[in-house]
């Protein structure tokens, strides 16, 4: 597989992630209804953060792939997020689609975990940051297209046939990836003991670089997860204009699009470590100007300055996130599997739960959000500022 169909795979593959969220988020006040709720409930964020914490299994899988390669965890977790999003889409009560959500995001895990270890195996630091990026460029159209697509879909048919696109897109993907090839020699795959997985795990937390940046992944994702679960709330219950949703969400998807493309370039010139510290000192400087408009002016803020200011952090969120995981994984290349796994449980089960949290106390108004982004800013620059090693 050339280069170019492994970066639009590798794309497609994480894009499922991103397609189990967006295009089911204008579907949320027909799910309301459908279930009885209150039209300000902030119930269904549940809906996503059940997702999210579903990729704690990344840690099993990252185990196995490193025993096993990655071609063959990559073909469970495709059947686990199908299954899991058809039983969603007929769940008769909430509590069940909570647990077909979790295990769709348990297959997303493995799907997700694969393709960042299938990255590392083959390109390592800047070279890698560089690849992430276009991936990620090609992943973030994701936000753009699937909330409008969502909501036409919504208009012609119901919710469930909302929750059953992604399945099907999942099955197209799946016989796509058919065609890769396995990155992971058998030489360097290591034996399944408790020993062996022991050893592997203290060999990557131990490392304080790999703890550095997967916590400012961590950080980031909490901010990110708590808007994208609330972002229909705040749009349409908080501001009280849900026709402008699929607008605001896929405009700021496009823009987050052309932010980690930029930032492709931007690490291949002065290094990811360089491109980090300058990327979320502007976080910060965004977040503390956002914190000074809701001191101000009341909470919620002015709509549209309020957007523009987290359009450009979400941006920046993204942009950070190929170099972090470059930067995390680098010193790992031979524990790669375990790495992903790691990193990707840390942040995405640590930064959906504290993103949940956050949602939780936005019920009529954004200055959790807005503190939450000031607090995440403060900390990551300081985390990034103090990696002093040799460049």
């Amino acid at each position: 597989m050339k280069q170019g169909e492994f970066i639009a795979l590798s794309a497609s593959t994480m894009m499922l992630t991103a397609l189990g969220i967006d295009i089911m988020l204008p579907a949320f006040r027909e799910l309301r209804k459908h279930f009885g709720l209150d039209p300000q409930s902030t119930e269904t964020a549940k809906i996503i953060a059940f997702f999210f914490m579903g990729q704690v299994a990344q840690i099993i899988f990252g185990t196995l792939s490193d025993r096993f390669g990655r071609l063959p965890i990559l073909r469970i977790g495709f059947p686990l997020y199908i299954i899991g999003g058809i039983a969603a889409a007929f769940a008769p009560s909430l509590s069940l689609m909570f647990v077909a959500r979790f295990i769709a995001g348990v297959g997303a895990s493995a799907v997700f975990m694969t393709t960042i270890a299938g990255v590392r195996d083959r390109f390592v630091g800047n070279e890698m940051a560089r690849i992430m990026s276009l991936i990620f460029t090609i992943f973030l159209f994701t936000p753009v297209i699937a909330p409008f697509l969502g909501s036409t879909i919504l208009h012609i048919s119901s919710w469930q046939m909302v929750f059953l696109t992604p399945p099907f897109f999942a099955l197209i993907v799946f016989l796509w990836s058919l065609r890769l090839e396995e990155s992971l020699p058998k030489n360097k795959r290591v034996s399944l003991d408790f020993s062996s997985i022991g050893k592997s795990m203290g060999y990557v937390l131990r490392n304080r670089t790999f703890l550095r940046y997967t916590a400012i992944t961590t950080l980031l994702f909490t901010a990110l997860s708590s808007y994208v679960a609330s972002s229909e709330h705040i749009i349409g219950g908080i501001y009280g204009k849900p026709s402008l949703f699929i607008w605001i969400f896929g405009g700021m998807g496009l823009f987050m699009a052309l932010s980690t493309f930029t930032n492709a370039h931007l690490s291949a010139k002065y290094g990811a470590r360089r491109t980090i510290k300058s990327l979320l000192l502007t976080y910060t400087l965004v977040a503390a100007g956002l914190t000074i408009l809701a001191l101000s002016f009341g909470d919620p803020p002015n709509m549209l300055l309020f957007f523009i200011a987290v359009t450009l952090l979400m941006a920046i969120n993204l942009a950070v996130e190929p170099n972090s995981s470059a930067l995390a994984l680098e010193p790992l290349g031979n524990v790669a599997g375990m790495a992903s796994a790691v990193y990707g449980t840390i942040f995405f089960s640590i930064g959906a739960t504290l993103g949940s949290i956050i949602s939780k106390l936005m019920s009529s108004g954004v200055f959790p959000l807005v503190i939450a982004y000031l607090v995440i800013g403060i900390s990551g620059l300081l985390l990034a500022s103090n990696d002093r090693r040799p460049k």
